[in-house]
């Protein structure tokens, strides 16, 4: 359901998305932020990124183009790679920071939905119900799509772990991977949808009693 048709129907249930989404981005660019300061760079704790507080890791314009669009993001957190304790693998350990976070979200907020079903007696329109929900779901989202091996994606950073043979493939990545995030979010969106539908029905198969 578009945000806006949301809001005029159950505004309650439209303040619950917009909290949601709130939560999952701020818990995914904090988890950049502080796995790179445990990495040895501090760059997104000069920059104030080592926080919960959503203000420093939603962005304005991305969070109005998700409203609008359904496609939106986050404050990228800076890192510079040549600070990193681990050279090979520290980009790609504080890229994936975000989705792993994503995935800690899904399972914590999972269970917490999954006790509520099965010792509460609320009913299925019950705000905190639908928050809980509303949480697993945005976590997927962005755990899914930003595991996508498309620049600048975390997932790209695994590109760079290939072998010299497959550099070819990632140069072309790295020259049109914008392009490409951009055909996949309007063209590709009926395929992802339903990628991500199938893990959604999955996991509220396994968290409702």
């Amino acid at each position: 359901m578009p945000f806006f048709t949301l809001l005029a129907n159950n505004p309650p249930l439209a303040l619950a998305w917009v909290l949601a989404i709130i939560v999952a981005i701020t818990i995914h660019e904090f988890s950049h932020a502080i796995v790179a300061k445990l990495q040895g760079d501090s760059t997104a704790e000069l920059e104030g990124r080592v926080t919960l507080n959503p203000l420093s890791h939603v962005d304005p314009w991305g969070f109005i183009a998700l409203v609008l669009v359904g496609f939106g993001w986050g404050k990228p957190v800076p890192f510079n790679p040549y600070n990193l304790k681990a050279r090979r693998w520290g980009p790609a350990l504080v890229s994936l920071a975000g989705p792993a976070s994503n995935l800690v979200g899904l399972v914590l907020f999972g269970v917490i939905l999954r006790l509520v079903l099965q010792f509460g007696s609320l009913p299925n329109t019950n705000l905190l119900l639908n928050f809980l929900a509303l949480l697993v779901q945005f976590n997927i989202v962005l755990m899914l799509f930003n595991l996508l091996p498309v620049p600048p994606l975390d997932g790209s950073k695994l590109l760079a772990l290939l072998p010299e043979r497959y550099q070819g493939i990632v140069a072309f990545f790295n020259k049109y991977g914008f392009i490409i995030l951009v055909g996949l979010v309007f063209l590709g969106q009926p395929l992802l949808s339903r990628v991500f539908g199938a893990v959604q029905d999955l996991a509220f198969r396994v968290i409702v009693p």
